[in-house]
């Protein structure tokens, strides 16, 4: 018996590592876990699956449904893309990215569009949200009402935008579902999915999808980002009459989920000869749904590591470093991805290589607000959107300069020691009125560090309403708020 006890004990300890081992391999994977999909756009047919039915955050590829609604009812005849629509209230206070126009402004279905699907911009999401459904829940409805119409079992809806939220859900196998109906059921609105660039005013934003304009072929869709959800890609490219779809969640910067989702469509378009090597997967609507939550990358996405907040407007590319970026180890096997393009056999190029290369030339889409408008009137519409975009920069240079004596004056108040003495010096071509005779002096200082062209009427008012001294200095303060809110970008 006592000979029979160190087998027994082998056996149960090689049963329990196995049922561990079963466990491990059919949970989803928690910190590093990634999602991802390539499907062919016409069939349906599935190429590559893993974790494809795990739900997840969408983030901004959410906007690809509220372009959709919106679509759909303009193909519809509910309104056209050169109606008007207004900036709510709740629209512009949405987190960035953004356009940050202000409550009031009007602009076209069509431009807003643009701006959201080339920008992201959250406060255009809501704008359309309002204008095509009465309100963000209104909206948020007939979006969950098109998701199960389409079959997009695992998808919930809660904003138009993707920002934070605990209903917000959806899956790889859901998000390809959806790019396959909006090119199946919107072809002729297509090109809103593509567009490289727009141009508002004096400013030219780039698409935060990084294969437009590099790798070859490609030709949509929408990129998203929340901490929750990681860096998402939906992206579609053709080559040779065939499109391909391949979905990417979850990926750890902007330039990996590029890079994955360009070696997604690499080796489906370069295996286009060997498919009946490999066993069928189905179709993408056969995929059969996991039921669990989804995986929460707060930790690793906006942790305490990371140099700088993440942001889906992930400019970080490995063009800044030639070549070589942290995130290029986590694509795996790109070194034996290969890029074709019609006709040509170019030098092997590793798919990082590609996304770190300049865009394409393209000449930027014009968006603008007001009404639609042509030649001349465009022109100056333009114009006027460009003299607009200068006009909030002085309130922001104030309230940061209002808020530096705060700064000086406090040692002023706290110690007069030979090292602030040193300070206060360099402090006074700031704040010369003060002299430390009297407690009064510091609000003058302030006064004066504020005053800007416009402020000056305001400065000589201050000191006579003592009553108000306490609050007013508040408000640079709330207008600097906003600057916090990048980390929940979408």
């Amino acid at each position: 018996m006592h000979a029979l006890r160190p087998l027994l004990r082998k056996s149960l300890f090689n049963l329990f590592a196995a049922t561990l081992a079963c466990a491990a391999s059919l949970a989803p994977r928690a910190a590093s876990a990634e999602a991802l999909l390539l499907i062919e756009a016409d069939t349906g047919k599935v190429l590559q699956a893993e974790n494809a039915t795990i739900p997840w955050y969408p983030a901004s590829v959410t906007k690809i449904m509220t372009a959709y609604v919106t679509l759909k009812a303009v193909k519809d005849g509910k309104l056209t893309l050169d109606t008007l629509i207004t900036v709510s209230p709740t629209a512009a206070s949405q987190s960035p990215s953004k356009m940050g126009f202000r409550p009031g402004t009007q602009l076209t279905v069509d431009n807003a569009l643009k701006m959201m699907m080339v920008k992201s911009a959250n406060d255009m999401a809501v704008v359309l949200a309002e204008g095509v459904g009465g309100s963000i829940d209104g909206f948020s409805a007939m979006m969950n009402d098109t998701a199960q119409r389409l079959g997009m079992t695992q998808t919930s809806y809660v904003n138009p935008n993707g920002l934070p939220a605990d209903g917000q859900i959806t899956s790889a196998r859901d998000l390809g579902i959806l790019a396959r109906s909006f090119l199946r059921d919107l072809p002729e609105y297509e090109y809103f999915v593509h567009i490289p660039a727009i141009r508002f005013g004096k400013r030219v934003t780039g698409n935060f999808n990084k294969l437009i304009g590099r790798y070859p072929g490609a030709d949509g869709f929408k990129t998203g980002f929340i901490c929750a959800s990681g860096y998402n890609l939906v992206a579609s490219a053709t080559r040779n009459g065939r499109r391909l779809i391949a979905v990417v969640l979850g990926a750890n910067s902007g330039t990996a989920r590029a890079v994955k989702a360009a070696q997604l469509l690499e080796r489906g378009f370069s295996q286009d000869n060997l498919t009946w090597l490999r066993p069928s997967l189905g179709t993408v609507e056969k995929l059969v749904p996991v039921d669990a939550s989804p995986p929460n990358l707060r930790e690793d996405m906006c942790g305490g590591h990371r140099k700088r907040p993440a942001s889906d407007d992930d400019d970080a590319l490995i063009a800044t470093n030639g070549g070589t970026s942290g995130s290029a180890s986590a694509t795996g096997g790109e070194a034996q991805v290969t890029f074709f393009t019609a006709g040509l056999q170019p030098p092997l190029m590793k798919a990082s290589e590609l996304m770190a290369t300049a865009a394409a030339a393209a000449e930027p889409v014009l968006v603008y607000t007001g009404p639609t408008r042509t030649g001349t009137a465009l022109i100056a519409a333009v114009a006027a959107d460009a003299d607009q975009q200068a006009t909030p920069k002085p309130r922001g240079k104030k309230s940061r300069v209002a808020k530096k004596p705060d700064a000086a004056d406090k040692p002023k108040d706290a110690k007069t020691d030979a090292k602030t003495e040193a300070k206060t010096a360099a402090a006074k071509p700031v704040a010369k009125p003060a002299d430390g005779k009297s407690a009064a002096k510091p609000a003058g200082t302030k006064h004066a560090a504020a005053k800007s062209d416009s402020a000056k009427s305001d400065a000589a008012a201050k000191p006579a309403a003592s009553g108000d001294q306490a609050p007013k200095p508040a408000k640079p303060k709330a207008a600097t708020k906003p600057a916090a809110k990048p980390a929940n970008n979408s």
